[in-house]
C-alpha cells in the first residue's frame, strides 16, 4: 500500500473526530461576534441580493433559458462560495491549529478535512436556499436537482486534494495564502458563474473548460436550470475526475513530503 493510500485511509478512519472538530471549528469561527454563526450566511446572501438587484432589477437582464437571472445565477454561485471557503480555510489551517501540529501523537493529516467538513455545514444550508428560491419564484423543482449531491461530492473531493496541497505549502511559504486569494479572484471571472458560456465563442469556451470548476458550475446549473444529467457529458466527466484524482495524489504527496518540517516552521 502506498503512502498516499495510507494517508487517505488514516483520514477516513476517524470520521467521528473530524466531525466533532469541524463542529467546534464552525462555532469558534464566529464566537467573538454578536451575531455569531449568522455571519456565515449573511455575506453570501448579501452578494446574491446585490446581483439580483443590479442585473435583474437594474439592468433588466433577460431570463436565461426561460429562467429568471437570479435563479440562473445562484446554482453557480453557491458551489463557488463552497470552493473558495475550502481553499481559504485550508490555506491557514496548520497555522490556526499549530498547537495540534506540535503534538507528537495527533494525526495532523485530518486538519484540512476538518475545515472542509466545517464548510459543508454552510454549503448544505445554501443548497436548501436554492430550493427555497425556486419554490418562492415558481420555478420547477425536478428529480434532476438530486444530482446536486453528486456535484457536491465531486467538488468536495477536488477541494480535498487542493486543500491538502495549499495547507502544506502555506506552512513553509506564508505568502501562499495571498497567492490563493489572487488565484480565486481570477478564477471567479474564468468560471461561468455570472456569464453564460453559450454567449462566448467556441474556442474561448474550449479553453475555459480546462478549469475543472467549469464542469462543477455547469453541473449545478444542469441540476436546476437545464435539467441535464452528468452522464450526458462523459468526456467532461472523465476529464474532471482525472484532474481531481491527480490533484488528490499531488496534494497528499506534497503533504507527506513537507509534514516533517511543520513543527519546526510553526
Amino acid at each position: 500500500m502506498t503512502n498516499v493510500a495510507k494517508l487517505i485511509l488514516t483520514i477516513f478512519s476517524q470520521p467521528g473526530l473530524i466531525f466533532k472538530l469541524a463542529k467546534n471549528d464552525f462555532k469558534a469561527k464566529y464566537s467573538n461576534s454578536f451575531l455569531g454563526i449568522t455571519w456565515a450566511f449573511v455575506q453570501p446572501l448579501v452578494t446574491i441580493m446585490v446581483f439580483w438587484f443590479v442585473f435583474q432589477k437594474g439592468f433588466k437582464t433577460a431570463p436565461v433559458n426561460n429562467i429568471p437571472y437570479i435563479l440562473w445565477f445562484i446554482p453557480a454561485y453557491i458551489p463557488w462560495i463552497y470552493f473558495t471557503e475550502i481553499l481559504n480555510s485550508t490555506a491557514n489551517c496548520m497555522l490556526e491549529y499549530s498547537y495540534l501540529v506540535k503534538k507528537v501523537k495527533f494525526n495532523i493529516e485530518i486538519i484540512p478535512s476538518v475545515k472542509i467538513v466545517s464548510a459543508i455545514f454552510v454549503h448544505v444550508f445554501f443548497i436548501g436556499f436554492i430550493f427555497f428560491m425556486y419554490v418562492l419564484l415558481g420555478a420547477p423543482v425536478t428529480v434532476y436537482c438530486l444530482q446536486a449531491l453528486y456535484y457536491t461530492a465531486a467538488l468536495t473531493v477536488l477541494g480535498f486534494g487542493m486543500g491538502m496541497l495549499v495547507s502544506s505549502v502555506t506552512v513553509l511559504f506564508k505568502d501562499f495564502s495571498q497567492i490563493v486569494n489572487v488565484i480565486l479572484q481570477i478564477g471567479f471571472w474564468a468560471t461561468p458563474i455570472y456569464w453564460n458560456p453559450e454567449s462566448m465563442e467556441g474556442w474561448v469556451v474550449t479553453i475555459l473548460k480546462i478549469n475543472p470548476l467549469y464542469y462543477i458550475i455547469n453541473g449545478y446549473r444542469g441540476c436546476f436550470v437545464s435539467q441535464d444529467v452528468f452522464w450526458h457529458h462523459p468526456w467532461q466527466t472523465l476529464y474532471f475526475w482525472v484532474i481531481t484524482i491527480l490533484m488528490c495524489i499531488i496534494g497528499c504527496r506534497m503533504f507527506l513530503s513537507l509534514r516533517p518540517h511543520f513543527a519546526d516552521e510553526l
